[in-house]
């Protein structure tokens, strides 16, 4: 698969925002979410916020997925910090290297950064590709309010 990384763009809006859909109504995310909160992620990728990005996959302009990731700084960990926040690759690409390509694109994008991020225990097929990317698991719970 010739797959290709590239930033989000004004284009991507509606194709992103159903990919979302998706995403977030499927047993990978525990929260539903909104459009009004997928439409404020992607004007967040698109606008030059300094804390999120936003890149599809594609293969001769046909959309196979989509990433965001968020900046931080760890001091736990005593350097900056990068949260993969969404990885969605549609279901007839996956298993093709997509995820795999997007995880060492990422990588060396941000060499000095600390990578982190969330998955379902159920999501088996990511937790391979995670593990298989260098990821390893933190013992401990996160809370949010």
């Amino acid at each position: 698969m010739n797959s290709t990384i590239r930033f989000m763009t004004a284009d991507d809006k509606s194709c992103v925002m159903k990919m979302m859909r998706e995403f977030y109504a499927s047993p990978a995310v525990s929260t539903n979410g909104s459009d009004g909160i997928f439409s404020a992620d992607i004007e967040n990728c698109l606008n030059d916020s300094p804390y999120l990005e936003g890149y599809i996959f594609e293969n001769s302009g046909d959309i196979q997925g989509y990433a965001m990731v968020a900046k931080s700084f760890s001091t736990e960990f005593g350097k900056p910090c990068i949260w993969i926040e969404d990885l969605y690759i549609r279901k007839e690409y996956r298993g093709q290297g997509i995820g795999r390509l997007f995880m060492d694109f990422i990588a060396d994008k941000y060499p000095d950064c600390l990578l982190r991020l969330e998955v379902e225990e159920e999501n088996e097929t990511a937790i391979k590709l995670y593990r298989k990317s260098g990821f390893t698991p933190l013992p401990y719970t996160e809370l949010k309010k």
